[in-house]
Order: structure tokens, then sequence, then C-alpha cells
């Protein structure tokens, strides 16, 4: 097996919602190309059930995932981190490639709510992709 082109980092305050989807879609469409974590600066207890629901309409089963703690290992072996919606609670480290995604927040919201901010990940998620320069999966 080759290693990975890139590894990235999605993290966002719950790890419940955004960063979980966009893990989910970039190893779902980069697969071993990309090495993928998400984690939060203060871990929910579990996913949100309506991120799970609308990502199992995506074909995408995220009811084994469980909220991670943001580490600064975790940070420092990313090339990529990705900060959704956590401001002065995410870390930064010098030399890093930084992108904030500015997206709604899932929490407290239904599946119809969450649908518009998955499809907008997933679309964020492709275009990363395709400036690392790797081919998204069919």
């Amino acid at each position: 097996m080759n290693s990975p082109a890139a590894s990235v980092l999605f993290v966002c305050v719950h790890n419940a919602g955004r960063s979980q989807m966009a893990a989910a879609f970039l190893a779902r469409l980069g697969g071993d190309r990309v090495a993928v974590r998400s984690a939060g600066s203060a871990p929910a207890d579990s996913v949100n059930p309506a991120v799970t629901a609308a990502m199992a309409e995506a074909g995408i089963d995220l009811s084994a995932e469980t909220p991670k703690i943001l580490t600064p290992e975790a940070v420092r072996a990313s090339d990529v981190v990705i900060t959704m919606g956590c401001g002065d609670a995410c870390p930064v480290f010098p030399s890093k490639r930084y992108l904030d995604w500015r997206l709604d927040d899932p929490a407290g919201q239904g599946v119809a709510a969450v649908r518009p901010i998955r499809d907008e990940i997933e679309r964020r998620v492709r275009g990363l992709l395709a400036e690392l320069g790797v081919e998204a999966a069919a």
C-alpha cells in the first residue's frame, strides 16, 4: 500500500456533527490516499443523531463513531487542519496549513436542517481532494 498523499484533521467543538461528516466524506472519497482524523476541543458523548441519520441517507454509517478529544499530537501529525466553528477553542501551530470552514452548526437541528450542511461539506471535501491532487472515488 502506498503512503497517503496527505493527512487531514477536521476539528469542531463537540466532534459530533460537522467534523464527523467531513471526516466520513473524506475517508470515503479519498480512500487510502488520504489519512483522516477528526476531533473536538470539548467532545460530546455521542455523534448527533440527526447527523447520523443524514449521513445514512448518503450511504455512510456513523453509528459506531464516537467524538474524540483534540490533542496537540493530532494537529502536529496532520498536513492540513480544518476548523469548523471552534474559534479560539482550537490550538494553532505555526507552519500548518489551516482552513476555517464556516458552516451552520447542526446541533439541535433536525435531519431536514442537517441535509444542506451535509451537502455543503461534501462539496468542500471534493474541492479539498482536488486541491490535494487526489482524485475522488466514485
